[in-house]
């Protein structure tokens, strides 16, 4: 494809050829179904079992072993607490490869070269076909280990180290440190088309296979949540930390306050910004309208609002709006990742990430005309039931693991 990348291009994948292969087009690879083909061992490697990638990962797994691949899952062992072990648990017999955990750190550090050990050793004893790695972590793991050098890599941001601000000397190690990894993925298997043209912005065009799938929701999430007699006006759901800005909703909640219009919202989520988050609301004058609830299920927590806002300042492609979308939650959200791919036509209702005033014109409008909110959120979920299967996300994903495979296997002849 030329320099710079477009939005997906919707189309079933090439067959590889000796000549093509070593410059492949950015496609969707999730809107066809996989070919049939002998079961593969495939590892998931992802640092913390929680949030929406711990989330992408357990739709993958039971996807896969649903279709007879044997599976199995390197996970942090530090974090995620009572929670991910009951999840891990209703996993396990999908699990035919096991599941290891590993402490695993978020930052960089001298602990690495201890996880790297232990997760080489097991991928060793795995023999994995597909060696598939979430998150920046998790991707750096799979691709540094010597181990299983005949296993693909696969490589799955969910935005990760592409998130930090350019400029940082985090955000430039990391940038770094991608180029010298993207040498060692075969396949680079991006949730949106947003990353992947970040991706080629910033670390530059990948020497392997690229494609787009999408993040999918099952046909069960389709069933509409209604909310509770309590209720507040909002409800917010996410980790509680700088970049989902809960601290400019929180200001905007206190304009609207003084002018007159008090606005209830709910947080749900757990994080290291909350002690913050609660000073702010104490300090603002409307700890009575905010009330952080910590962690709930998605479904649980929309029904403790009657629309929902996400006011992040960066996303990929955001599970919780596949799911609230889904469920018929009304949204306002800022125009930032990913986000516009879920909302397609309906991207002009799409606010700018860290303007107060757009925000809080939004919620004004939404609680002025809540029937206009609701037909846009109607338009959305049709779009979602179309666009964002759990189905086409898992065979999608398949596909392009075969190609890539057949892409090792064409490199060895040459």
């Amino acid at each position: 494809m030329a320099e710079g990348w477009p939005a997906a291009v919707l189309k079933a994948p090439r067959r590889l050829s000796a000549s093509n292969a070593a410059a492949l087009d950015v496609e969707v690879a999730g809107i066809v179904r996989a070919p049939s083909s002998p079961p593969l061992n495939i590892l998931h490697v992802l640092r913390a079992p929680l949030g929406g990638l711990f989330r992408h990962v357990v739709d993958l797994v039971q996807g896969q072993a649903a279709r007879g691949h044997r599976v199995g899952l390197i996970v942090d062992s530090t974090t995620g607490g009572a929670r991910a072990e009951a999840a891990l648990a209703e996993l396990a017999p999908h699990l035919l490869l096991g599941v290891q955990r590993v402490a695993i750190s978020r930052e960089l550090g001298p602990s690495d070269v201890h996880a790297l050990r232990r997760v080489s050793g097991w991928i060793g004893q795995a023999a994995p076909d597909v060696l598939h790695g979430h998150g920046a972590k998790g991707a750096a793991l799979a691709r540094l280990t010597l181990s299983a050098p005949r296993a693909i890599r696969v490589y799955t941001p969910h935005g990760g180290s592409l998130v930090y601000r350019p400029g940082t000397l985090a955000g430039g190690f990391y940038r770094t440190l991608e180029w010298l990894l993207k040498w060692r993925t075969d396949l680079f298997l991006f949730e949106s088309s947003y990353i992947a043209s970040l991706f080629r912005a910033e670390i530059g065009p990948a020497p392997g296979i690229v494609r787009v799938v999408h993040n999918g929701v099952g046909e069960a999430e389709f069933v509409p949540v209604v909310p509770r007699p309590d209720a507040t006006d909002i409800i917010c759901l996410g980790e509680l930390r700088p970049v989902k800005a809960f601290d400019v909703l929180i200001e905007a909640l206190a304009i609207l306050k003084q002018s007159g219009r008090p606005v209830s919202a709910t947080i749900a989520g757990e994080g290291p910004d909350e002690a913050k988050l609660k000073a702010q609301a104490e300090r603002l004058g409307i700890a009575d309208l905010v009330r952080l609830v910590g962690f709930r299920p998605a479904r649980e927590a929309f029904a403790m609002g009657r629309m929902m806002v996400i006011p992040s300042r960066a996303e990929s492609l955001p599970y919780v709006i596949l799911e609230a979308t889904a469920a018929g939650v009304p949204i306002i959200s800022t125009r930032v990742g990913g986000i516009p791919e879920i909302f397609g036509p309906q991207s002009d209702h799409l606010i700018p990430p860290d303007d107060i005033g757009a925000l809080i014109g939004a919620i004004g409008a939404a609680l002025d005309n809540p029937a206009g909110l609701r037909r846009v959120a109607q338009l959305v979920k049709e779009r979602v039931q179309t666009e964002f299967s759990l189905p086409a996300m898992v065979d999608g994903g398949l596909a392009a693991y075969g190609e890539a495979r057949a892409l090792r296997q064409l490199a060895q002849f040459a």
